[in-house]
């Protein structure tokens, strides 16, 4: 009786909210149409939650590379390829061994580790157990120290992660140092994609859309100006 009314709280639950049964296969690919985070989704009560396609393999479409303004969704957008299931028109998700992310800032002030120190314990974790068929998320590495060794150590994990001869393994990567996306014609298997946003008339409006390319701005003084700084801050900064 209660694996009935598992299996029908799914049904019911798919049902209601658009989900389709993925096809699980053998493969190294992961492809999915018009994916949708299942929990942002369901709290975006007033507002049409944009899906996007996410593309991963152990070929062309290793390495996903995903730049984008601040509050554009990078975030949401990988999260939601690491747990879909499945809130999308389709997917094709092939098993990997083991999803490990690195999501999010935290410290831990009583043993003396900086939130710097966490983030690369956690990264030093990750690449010792990641194996070629392991599905890596990684977000904004490098962000808690000097611009230039954070761009060195983000670059640094990026070559490792894309390199078949040390991990190879599909791994999508956010990132705010847009230097970055010049691996793309570096390195085989690297891809470029941006979360679009435009301005209007002095007003950043995000338009939550993944397309190919590289992403030319983080628009950081427009979010600090939507976020209600001063405007003799947002004048200073500019």
């Amino acid at each position: 009786v209660a694996r009935l009314d598992v299996l029908c709280s799914l049904a019911e639950t798919a049902v209601r909210n658009n989900y389709t049964m993925p096809e699980i296969d053998a493969s190294r690919e992961l492809t999915i149409i018009e994916g949708r985070h299942p929990v942002v989704e369901q709290s975006m009560k007033d507002v049409l939650f944009v899906p996007n396609d996410t593309c991963l393999n152990d070929s062309d479409d290793r390495v996903a590379i995903v730049t984008g303004p601040n509050m554009a969704g990078k975030s949401t957008y990988m999260r939601q390829t690491a747990l879909i299931f499945v809130p999308a028109k389709s997917a094709t998700i092939g098993i990997v061994d083991r999803v490990f992310t690195r999501i999010g800032a935290s410290d831990d002030l009583a043993s003396g580790q900086s939130t710097f120190m966490v983030e690369m314990n956690e990264m030093a974790n990750i690449l010792k157990h990641a194996t070629p068929a392991s599905l890596l998320i990684l977000d904004e590495i490098g962000r808690g120290t000097s611009t230039f060794d954070g761009m060195a150590i983000a670059r640094a994990v990026l070559e490792y992660c894309a390199d078949k001869r040390r991990l190879g393994a599909k791994t999508m990567f956010a990132t705010h140092y847009h230097e970055l996306s010049a691996l793309e014609g570096e390195l085989s298997g690297v891809k470029n994609y941006n979360i679009t946003a435009k301005k209007q008339g002095g007003t950043l409006v995000f338009l939550r859309k993944i397309v190919r390319g590289a992403a030319d701005d983080s628009y950081g003084i427009e979010v600090a100006k939507l976020a209600g700084l001063p405007d003799a801050i947002i004048t200073k900064a500019k």
